[in-house]
């Protein structure tokens, strides 16, 4: 039997008692008790409508009736642990979300995360991110040990802004593009393939992704 995956989003102009999730959640649960499958494919967002169609929403709903009640009796008026949450996609592939408390909006990310290096996706915004910035010494943090050993801020800042400056601005702008490829990680080691031959080589030490190789 296939697995059932039901993505709920909703866009929310208001969350008092008789507007907001609680009534979309309630709505939702109701429509599956019932089986009023064209109600909860109308619950759904817009963006997600985009993705699946009504046909293969209703087809999966009827395809997995142990699932679907399943999933309403477990959204029967459990919203006790219910969290209202905003998310702004903006810069280099970087999200900011937000959760509402107490009536108010609050920040949930960790705003000062600017070099994040806990995966490959990560190592790379954050590297471009210090590039565009000219830190040449965040820019550093990125290299792996190996090569580290024989760099320093002036050298760094000499690759990237010497000789092979235009042709450098290029591969970043190449780089910057396809900042969100897909990545293939085996072990500590990962690769992304963008343009038409070029390729990202990653490694990871000590718990950071490190870039090896540009192009």
């Amino acid at each position: 039997m296939k697995r059932l995956a039901l993505v709920i989003a909703f866009g929310l102009a208001a969350c008092g008692p008789h507007t907001g999730p609680d009534m979309a959640l309630d709505s939702y649960a109701h429509a599956l008790h019932a089986q009023d499958f064209d109600a909860a494919y109308a619950l759904m967002s817009s963006s997600f409508r985009a993705k699946v169609s009504r046909d293969e929403f209703v087809r999966m709903l009827k395809d997995n009736p142990r699932e679907v009640q399943d999933t309403a009796a477990r959204l029967d008026g459990r919203h006790e642990h219910l969290e209202v949450s905003a998310e702004l996609a903006y810069g280099l592939g970087d999200s900011m979300r937000l959760v509402q408390e107490n009536g108010h909006w609050r920040i949930a990310s960790d705003p000062l995360a600017f070099y994040d290096q806990s995966t490959p996706h990560a190592a790379l915004r954050s590297f471009l991110r210090a590039y565009r910035l000219q830190r040449w010494d965040v820019m550093l943090r990125f290299l792996p040990d190996k090569y580290r050993e024989h760099m320093d801020v002036a050298k760094m800042k000499d690759q990237f802004e010497g000789q092979s400056r235009e042709q450098t601005e290029v591969l970043m702008n190449m780089l910057e593009a396809n900042v969100d490829a897909p990545i293939v990680e085996k072990g500590n080691e990962a690769r992304m393939s963008y343009g038409e031959r070029n390729e990202v080589k990653f490694v990871r030490e000590d718990g950071a992704w490190k870039l090896k190789d540009l192009d």
